[in-house]
Order: C-alpha cells, then sequence, then structure tokens
C-alpha cells in the first residue's frame, strides 16, 4: 500500500479495531447478551396534552391549537369561555401545547408504577422551563382502538438548557393499567437475535447450542432456528410448571464464539471508526483531495507514491489502509469519505453502518 499527500492539517482520528477471530480461547458471550426473549418488548405511551405556568414564553394566543386546548380544558372544567369566544384567550402567554411520551419497560409494570416522561413543544414556545404539564391522559400507539393507559402531571425539568422546548417529568406518570408480558405460548418461546447479531450461522448457532445443553440435560432436542433473527425452543416438560427457571437456564448459556459478517461501522458526527473482523478491500486507486491511495497492486499511471508498508498482501485490510490514513495526519472526515467511497465502488468487503 502506498501513499502520497501534501499540505494536509494534522488531525487526530479514533480508529477502534476489533478481531473477531483473534479472541482468546476461554471468551465467552453469554446468550442473554446477543438475543432477547419474544414479548419481553418496551411499549410506549402518549398523549397530547399543555404546559401552564410560563413566565411569557409559551405559544400565545395566536396559536389556535394551544387555546383550542386550553377552551375545551375550562368548559370540562365548568369555566366555558364567554360570548367573544377564543379571542378571551388571546394574551395567553404562560401556556404550551406539548406531546408526552413514556416508555413502559420491557419487563412490565404493575398499575400506580410511577415511570418518567417526557414533554415537547409542538407550537411557538420559546422555553418549556418553570411550567408545570397539566393532568394529561396517555394511551398506546393504536389509535383504532384508544384507551388511557396512564396520566401525566407535573413540573418539567428541562435536561439541556440549549433545548429549552423539550423537557422531563421525574415519576410523573402514573400507570392505570397492568403491563405484563408474556414470553410463553403454546409449552413454546422465541429468542429473538439483536440487530447486530442477526444471522443466520448465528441463528444456527444458538439452536445448536442450546440442543447441546437439552440433550445432555434431559435427552432432548429443543431449538430450531427459523431465520437469521428468530429460534424457536420448546419447553421441556420437566419445566413445564416453572419455565422461568428454564429461561434462565438457557439465557445463561455460554457461546465461545459468535460469527458474524465482518462490519465497518462510523459515527461521522464523532469522528469515529470501528472495524469488526478482519476487513478486506479490493485492488483499487482512491484520489480524496490531495491524498491518493494505491491498494492490493493497483496502479495510476503518472502517479508517484511514497511508500506506506512495503509488506506484500495479496487481501489488503481495511485496518492497514485506516493505519496509513492515519500515518499521515488524514482528517477523520477524509477517511470516513474514502471508506465510503470505497463501499460504492464495491471495494469494502463488509457491511457499512453509518450512525
Amino acid at each position: 500500500m502506498r501513499s502520497r499527500m501534501t499540505g494536509l492539517t494534522v488531525a487526530t482520528i479514533i480508529a477502534s479495531w476489533i478481531v473477531a477471530c483473534g479472541a482468546p480461547a476461554d471468551g465467552q458471550t453469554l446468550l442473554r447478551s446477543i438475543c432477547r426473549v419474544k414479548g419481553q418488548e418496551e411499549n410506549v405511551l402518549q398523549g397530547l396534552g399543555f404546559v401552564v405556568g410560563l413566565n411569557g414564553t409559551g405559544d400565545g394566543g395566536r396559536f389556535l391549537p394551544t387555546i383550542r386546548s386550553l377552551a375545551k380544558a375550562m368548559s370540562l372544567m365548568g369555566e366555558p369561555l364567554g360570548s367573544a369566544g377564543l379571542t378571551e384567550l388571546k394574551d395567553a402567554k404562560n401556556i404550551a401545547l406539548v406531546t408526552v411520551t413514556a416508555t413502559v419497560p420491557a419487563a412490565g409494570a404493575r398499575q400506580g408504577d410511577k415511570l418518567d416522561c417526557v414533554v415537547s413543544s409542538i407550537g411557538s414556545a420559546k422555553s418549556l422551563a418553570g411550567g408545570r404539564l397539566f393532568l394529561t391522559p396517555l394511551m398506546g400507539p393504536d389509535r383504532t382502538s384508544p384507551r388511557v393507559y396512564a396520566f401525566a402531571e407535573g413540573p418539567i425539568t428541562l435536561d439541556s438548557a440549549a433545548l429549552a422546548t423539550t423537557g422531563r417529568i421525574h415519576g410523573g406518570c402514573r400507570l392505570e393499567e397492568e403491563f405484563f408480558n408474556a414470553f410463553a405460548q403454546g409449552g413454546k418461546l422465541t429468542l429473538v437475535l439483536d440487530q447486530d447479531h442477526a444471522d443466520f450461522q448465528v441463528a444456527q448457532d444458538v439452536a445448536d447450542l442450546i440442543n447441546d445443553f437439552g440433550q445432555k440435560s434431559i435427552g432432548l432436542t429443543l431449538a430450531k432456528a427459523l431465520d437469521q433473527t428468530n429460534v424457536t425452543v420448546a419447553i421441556p416438560p420437566p419445566y413445564r410448571d416453572d419455565p422461568v427457571d428454564f429461561v434462565s437456564q438457557v439465557l445463561s448459556l455460554p457461546m465461545n464464539q459468535v460469527q458474524t459478517g465482518a462490519r465497518v461501522v462510523i459515527n461521522e458526527r464523532a469522528g469515529s471508526i470501528v472495524i469488526d473482523g478482519d476487513v478486506e478491500i479490493g485492488a483499487v486507486v482512491v484520489s480524496h483531495k490531495n491524498v491518493t491511495v494505491e491498494t492490493g497492486g493497483a496502479a495510476a499511471a503518472g502517479q508517484q507514491f511514497v511508500p506506506i508498508d512495503l509488506q506484500p498482501t495479496p487481501a489488503p485490510k481495511l485496518k492497514a489502509l485506516v493505519a496509513a490514513l492515519n500515518a499521515v495526519h488524514v482528517p477523520s472526515e477524509d477517511m470516513i469519505e474514502i471508506i465510503k467511497r470505497l463501499h460504492r465502488s464495491g471495494k469494502l468487503h463488509a457491511r457499512l453502518i453509518i450512525e
């Protein structure tokens, strides 16, 4: 690999390299770390309400959705507007129309439990600082069957002064319904691989691991991989009355090595590059600004190159390219653009994930 550059400003890049095949022999990953049990999902509750008590930083009387909501609330509380109608609220600047969301954890929750909720302005409010959310009903995502699952109310705390139109109410959401997330149906459970490990080979390895456990413990084959994401597991007779014990044992099974396809993860805002696995790149010449990179014996006519890595290799590695570019102080944004060009040209032999 050879590279030529002039006039580059010095920059720092954070590059992390994880070589899966070089993991220690005793390195193990518990099954619970790469999958979840189907049925154990979060539930998002949402509602539309308004914040009161603002110091002139609300939507104001010109934002009709806000004053209509206020007028309806006043009517429900026995204080309807007079003959002047909505014009009576034209100077209301201490109120803001907001969305309210709360997340019920995957493990479920009981009636009466209190959760944090997030409040965000949807009108022209300048700030929610000092405001208090008026009692707001929260519903589930299915609007075709409206049902109140919780009520939210309380003083708003801003997470950041720079984001003054979004705040949080700690413990402001009180559940009115039970949330029990069933994990076993028909004597079976389903393991769902997370998106970073969803792979046909990984799914089959998980099924083989559970079947080995089943054969050794009770002499039964228990698991079957349905696709690259889902693995069904039969709950054996000895555990039918205590499925929790069985699930805990299955999720605690150790996997010696999780085989996934090579990936490169880029975070453009942070300027970071994570290379997962021994990622290879094809023979190519890349010219970007005042940097020219040659890999795998590719040549560009009329170009002079400064040798970076004198070790011949039939299959260039991305980590070697990153190391070479870093050695000559290529800025992180330029390095990321080069990797994206490699991907677009089909020369990056890995899945590219941009966050």
